[in-house]
């Protein structure tokens, strides 16, 4: 199972929710999931953009607009398990770094890369820190369980830079153009955060072939 995902806080939400599914599936399916990068905003500068102020280029949607929204994300996080920050995001940031980090992590075997991408999850929509900040990063790869010193090195080598891209170019060329999207087995595509029920009906019908 792949899964293209970014740091928007639908990814969360996606996540935390086909996860609630597993749960209800554990000795019924084997699943093996790997992230792969996609960014919302892959020309967004190191200084970032303030989150009202880009929603309103991206979207045409008002301050109201755009708090209504996050309420709503907030209560779908909570119903399955996922906190986001009370204090909101002040501001929108490039997320290149972390996605090298996921594909190292990746290398790592087990559940390393789960651990991370939930962990960098946290940090950014939970505790509200930049993505964008080294030792945000560094603090959400030990977090995960991940060495400290080696995922300094692969931040300040650059490594994985050409790997992110090549995975991105091909989730798009596959036509992703929106996050969250689950792949299950190369060919089934679900689209967005959907609810448990929806992921566990899902991989219960790839499973027995009905798909």
């Amino acid at each position: 199972m792949s899964s293209p995902t970014s740091r928007a806080p639908w990814c969360a939400v996606g996540l935390s929710s086909l996860e609630r599914a597993l749960e209800k599936l554990q000795g019924e399916v084997q699943v093996e999931m790997r992230f792969q990068p996609f960014e919302l905003n892959p020309r967004m500068g190191p200084e970032g953009q303030d989150v009202t102020e880009h929603l309103t280029q991206k979207y045409g949607s008002t301050p109201e607009q755009q708090a209504a929204a996050r309420e709503g994300i907030r209560q779908r996080g909570a119903a399955v398990g996922f906190a986001f920050s009370q204090q909101g995001r002040g501001r929108i940031w490039n997320t290149f770094d972390a996605h090298r980090l996921l594909f190292w992590a990746g290398e790592q075997g087990g559940t390393r890369q789960r651990d991370l991408k939930m962990a960098l999850l946290r940090s950014y929509h939970g505790e509200a820190r930049s993505p964008a900040d080294p030792q945000a990063l560094l603090d959400a790869c030990e977090a995960a369980g991940l060495d400290r010193a080696a995922a300094q090195e692969v931040l300040e080598s650059g490594r994985y830079a050409a790997e992110v891209r090549e995975r991105e170019q091909h989730f798009q060329q596959l036509g992703i153009q929106a996050v969250p999207a689950v792949i299950i087995n190369n060919k089934h595509l679900i689209r967005g955060g959907q609810p448990p029920e929806l992921f566990e009906q899902a991989l219960r019908q790839v499973a027995a072939g009905e798909v």
